[in-house]
């Protein structure tokens, strides 16, 4: 007799768009792969009678809470009702806006929602989109030497997806796919090897992966573009090349994209600026 499967329910209450919450309970269940998980997402909870409203829909469910509620009289309401009726409640905004508040000696804003303001950061960061769809793919070799990272790889090794992550962290990233039998722009022997990134990956892997594409396709898995020797014959001509330039490698057989990003962060001695505010 099969044991039964644990369910645990999260609420996530924000006064914005909950992201951060959100974020915090995906790690969160990440943990637990054998623990089924229902979470549900109470947004822009601006006043007591919303708020009033999410904590019983909580409180049936017998939920953890985790909330952004900046409003300090919504925040005192959640942990005291939360204290009331023995549910688990987590306060991810204020204790470190008091803090940084302490610290400095200057008062927050307490406005809610203000990480999504259009600032001159939002406008940069949908620059950068712009850039990396423009300049997927090498498209356009010019793209190589305007931008701050520049990702190499074979095909089906995360290139466009993790332009686009970048992107999104206000970085500008063109990409080109590495063929063998193809000519390498002269623009990636111009740019500076400290912004290149060389991709590569585990030829059983990639073999994998390509097959799955090809059956995505409604076609036959076992071409050249899956044979696992063209596969290694692909890997070492962009091994070689990734030498021959001095670019920093890595393997993304094993990483998701935010873990690759991360990498790249560190490798190329980069600060993630997506969530910086502008300084006057």
């Amino acid at each position: 007799m099969s044991e039964e499967k644990q369910i645990v329910t999260i609420f996530v209450i924000s006064d914005s768009a909950g992201e951060t919450a959100s974020k915090l309970a995906q790690a969160t269940m990440a943990q637990f792969p054998s623990v089924e998980f229902c979470i549900f997402r109470r947004t822009f909870v601006n006043d007591e009678d919303t708020l009033k409203k999410a904590l019983a829909d909580a409180k049936l469910e017998d939920a953890l809470i985790l909330h952004t509620l900046i409003n300090k009289d919504l925040a005192k309401l959640t942990d005291q009702y939360c204290h009331e009726n023995d549910l688990f409640n987590m306060d991810l905004l204020n204790p470190p806006v008091r803090e940084i508040s302490r610290r400095t000696g200057i008062d927050p804003t307490l406005e809610p929602g203000a990480l999504h303001h259009l600032n001159e950061n939002y406008f940069q960061r949908i620059k950068a989109m712009e850039f990396a769809v423009k300049y997927d793919d090498g498209k356009d070799p010019r793209g190589f030497l305007e931008a701050d990272i520049v990702l190499l790889g074979v095909s089906r090794t995360s290139k466009t997806p993790l332009s686009l992550f970048l992107a999104n962290k206000n970085f500008k990233v063109a990409n080109l796919p590495l063929i063998p039998q193809a000519h390498i722009p002269k623009q990636i022997f111009e740019v500076d090897p400290k912004k290149i990134v060389g991709l590569t990956n585990d030829p059983e892997i990639l073999n994998n992966i390509r097959k799955e594409r090809m059956r995505a396709y409604g076609m036959n898995p076992d071409t050249a573009y899956s044979d696992i020797d063209k596969i290694k014959e692909e890997l070492t001509f962009a091994n070689d090349l990734y030498e021959k330039l001095g670019c920093v490698v890595i393997n993304v057989a094993s990483l998701s994209i935010e873990e690759t990003a991360s990498m790249i962060f560190d490798a190329l001695d980069l600060v993630d600026h997506s969530y910086f505010t502008t300084v006057e």
